[in-house]
């Protein structure tokens, strides 16, 4: 039996202030530092011997897994950064804050954008500085693969082929992936067949890691650590 940690980020200074945030390379707020810590906590519960380490570009995602291998007693020494485990690109969204767009656009509207499978919102202006092509991160990225916005097809099309291409041939030990909402919801769907609609249903807590039992890369089962703060999960 091997297993596969997935943990969205701790909150972040924007999820706090309940901004779109996209690619925008934001800090973890102190109630995210907390989240991160626990779930390094539970996870040093299950006594795993973990072998990969996998995180976005994305501060706050890097920062989250940095406390959880402090929690568990591992040297960050061996994570492996890719982008295309980042957020999904809000567009002309980024930076603005949700219930002001509620009362603009209207709920069912921000709904859309939010959890449709493939109705991106407007491209985000390039001379934003928000725009990932003006934040120093991305500037190994190139250029012609870095969005102006995205849906949730478009992150689940740099997302999946990413792991299966780089995670899913080590299924067979111990695997953390820290990262964010939309590329994990992309990896959910991926994993567990979920089609184009029912994966609008499907919403991830932050800091609170999702085990993947897995027999032969088959899942045996699902189940958030913290019960407390956990979501529903599409039946496999």
């Amino acid at each position: 039996m091997s297993h596969l940690i997935l943990v969205r980020h701790g909150q972040s200074e924007w999820n706090l202030e309940n901004k779109f945030t996209g690619w925008v390379d934001v800090e973890l707020a102190p109630q995210g530092k907390l989240e991160a810590c626990k779930a390094g906590e539970f996870i040093k519960k299950l006594n795993l011997e973990i072998k990969y380490f996998y995180t976005s570009y994305q501060l706050r995602s890097i920062d989250t897994l940095k406390l959880i291998l402090n929690t568990i007693r591992v040297k960050p020494d061996n994570m492996i950064k890719a982008w295309q485990l980042n957020e999904r690109h809000y567009g002309s969204l980024t930076g603005l804050n949700k219930d002001e767009m509620r009362k603009k656009l209207g709920e069912e509207e921000v709904r859309k954008f939010r959890r449709s499978w493939d109705n991106p919102p407007k491209p985000l202006n390039i001379n934003s500085p928000y725009h990932p092509k003006n934040i120093s991160i991305y500037n190994d990225i190139p250029r012609n693969l870095i969005p102006d916005t995205e849906s949730l097809k478009d992150t689940y099309e740099r997302v999946v082929p990413y792991f299966v291409e780089n995670i899913e041939k080590n299924l067979q030990d111990n695997i953390i992936i820290s990262a964010h909402g939309n590329s994990i919801r992309s990896l959910l769907k991926y994993l567990f067949k979920i089609d184009n609609n029912e994966i609008s249903k499907l919403e991830i807590p932050t800091g609170n890691p999702l085990l993947l039992k897995f027999e032969k890369k088959n899942i045996k089962e699902a189940k958030y650590l913290d019960q407390s703060r956990s979501r529903d999960l599409i039946k496999f």
